[in-house]
This record gives structure tokens, sequence and C-alpha cells, in this order.
């Protein structure tokens, strides 16, 4: 079976790759690289690698695939604000392209990776059947792609949703803008954890290994199973909020709890049933925040991570590409079968 994976060397997408390349599938990812390809370091003889975009990349290479996965996007809300109609032009419109053309070569399933944050601020625990309620560009866009994109289901194209809570801990290409692994990154370099106000909001946590498996039970499942169907991805118990999440990162990473606020009362805030995809695909987390957190902290004492790599803070790094005018050029690349 040929898996097509676009955004294959991001942050899921570098662990996913590997899954799918132990368990049998024939890979072929599409990314823009601009984090470089280090993260399929190892890989890469066993991967058709293709540089290009998911707004004008050459339908042919779709070609023979049994699957899409659909990773490529601006990730996250910073991301996400730094230029909302860009946004919009990659997570919503570029997504919406690779599942019509996905259609129409006769793929016959895809999968969008959504986010939980189309559920914005809302109390209780909310379901896939609950109000969505996106308040950022980034959370508009998945609710944008999810509304366009499942109703192209027919008896032989199988589109699914999978709805990402907050996702952490080591992965190939490493992020540190996502909350926990921030969290660890802040206090191994300054003793302290910066916490948003109030920090009683609520947010669902998923380490990137379990969301990557959440992908691979999707196209293991049946059809009838999955088609046109959404589900949240994590488990109930990383439900957190976020004052308690930095005392669990300080006591995981054995050091005092010392807090840095910041921002305004942060307007999400979301706790989230897994139930659907326990009970309807069987699917189990494996990872836990304390014992990975941990994990993080080791790697930064040790060098396996710098914490001062750019490339690591998403934002951080799209500025750098736009200020530096030569590592532009060659990011803008496109098309490029490497």
């Amino acid at each position: 079976m040929r898996v097509f994976v676009t955004g294959g060397a991001g942050y899921i997408g570098s662990t996913l790759v590997r899954l799918l390349l132990n368990r049998g599938y024939d890979v072929v990812v599409l990314d823009r690289f601009f984090f470089g390809t280090d993260s399929l370091e190892g890989v890469k003889e066993n991967v058709k690698m293709i540089r290009g975009d998911t707004r004008w990349f050459d339908p042919d290479v779709l070609r023979g695939s049994d699957a899409v996965i659909d990773l490529a996007a601006l990730s996250n809300d910073p991301s996400g604000e730094l230029d909302p109609e860009k946004t919009l032009d990659i997570n919503y419109r570029g997504r919406l392209r690779v599942a019509t053309l996905a259609k129409k070569l006769n793929v016959k399933r895809y999968v969008l990776a959504s986010s939980c944050s189309v559920y914005g601020f809302q109390d209780g625990i909310l379901s896939e059947e609950s109000p969505v309620n996106p308040l950022t560009t980034y959370g508009k866009a998945n609710l944008l792609a999810e509304n366009e994109i499942l109703p192209l289901a027919d008896r032989a194209f199988c589109p699914t949703a999978l709805r990402l809570a907050t996702v952490y801990g080591l992965s190939y290409r490493m992020r540190f803008d996502l909350a926990i692994n921030g969290m660890v990154r802040s206090l191994y370099m300054t003793g302290t954890i910066p916490v948003m106000r109030d920090g009683t909001q609520w947010r669902p946590f998923v380490h990137v290994k379990d969301a990557a498996s959440a992908f691979i039970k999707v196209l293991e499942s049946s059809e009838d199973e999955v088609v046109s169907q959404v589900f949240n991805v994590g488990s109930d118990e990383q439900n957190v909020q976020i004052l308690q999440l930095a005392k669990i990162v300080a006591e995981a990473c054995g050091q005092e709890a010392r807090f840095e606020w910041y921002g305004s009362p942060d307007r999400r805030s979301y706790r989230v049933s897994f139930s659907k995809i326990r009970n309807v695909l069987r699917y189990r987390t494996h990872f836990e925040i304390s014992r990975e957190a941990k994990e993080i902290h080791e790697a930064l004492k040790s060098g396996i991570l710098n914490p001062d790599d750019r490339r690591w803070i998403t934002v951080d790094w799209y500025k750098h590409i736009l200020e530096d005018a030569e590592l532009a050029r060659r990011v803008s690349l496109n098309g490029v079968i490497l």
C-alpha cells in the first residue's frame, strides 16, 4: 500500500513516516522542507521525497497512491496569525486541493490532520458532536477544511478528519513552541515556566507517537468505521489545566515549580472527550506527560537537543526565512525530486 504524506518532514510527519515504514508501507513525502531534511535522516533511502507545495504541486505525483495523510500546514495559532490569508490559503484551500485531486486520481483514502482548536472556548466535556467555536485563523482554517473535504465521500473515496489534541514529546523535527515542550525548554534554560494568565484554562494533550499512530489506525480500519467521520485524538486523562500542567512538568524535571505569568487571560479553553475513537477504532494512547517531559529535559541536559536552534520554534524560523533572502529563495523551490 502506497501512502502519500504531505508535511512528512515535520513534527508529526517525521515520526509517522517511520511508523509507516516499520509496518511495511510504501511512503511518498511531499514537503516544502522549510526546516531541512535532517528529520528524515536514516530513512531517506526508503522514501520518495518531493519538494513541493500543496497549493501547486504537479497532480501526477499522486498517481498510484492508495491513501493520503494530509499534515502540511502552517502550524499552531501564533504561526497562523503571521499572515491570516496565507494560513487560509495553505491550511484550508491547499488541503481541499489535495483531497479533490486525490479523489480525481482514484486515491481511496484521505486523512485530514485537524485540531481540537476548533472548539475554542467552551465549558463542559466536548465530543465530536459538540458545537464548534474556532477563535483563531488556525482553528477556522481547520474547520473550513473539514466542512468541505468530508462531503467529498462516495463509494470510491473515504475521507476522515482527526482533531488532534495539543501534541508534545520528542520528535525528529523538534518543536519548542508547543505547551509542554516549551515549558520544559524554559525550565531548563531559565529555571522558570511561562504560564499564560490565568492558568485555569483547559487543554487536551497527546504524545507525538500516539498522534502518529492514530493516522495508521484510521488507514487500517474498515471504511464503514471511518468514512466522513471526525475523531478527537488524545486521552481523557490528559485534559489538564495549564497551571497544573506547569506543576507536573516541574516535578517531572526534578525542579522547583517557579512560574512567570504573561499575557492576558487566554481566550481558548476546552476539555475534550476521546471516547469515540476509543470505542469505534479501539485506539489507545501509550505515553504520559510526566515521563515524556522528563525525557525532553534529559535530551536538553545531554546535548541531544539544542535549545537555541531557531528551527525548533516555528514562528521564529518563519521570520528568519523572511529576513534571509537567500534562505527564502532556497526553501521556495518547488517540484524538485530529491
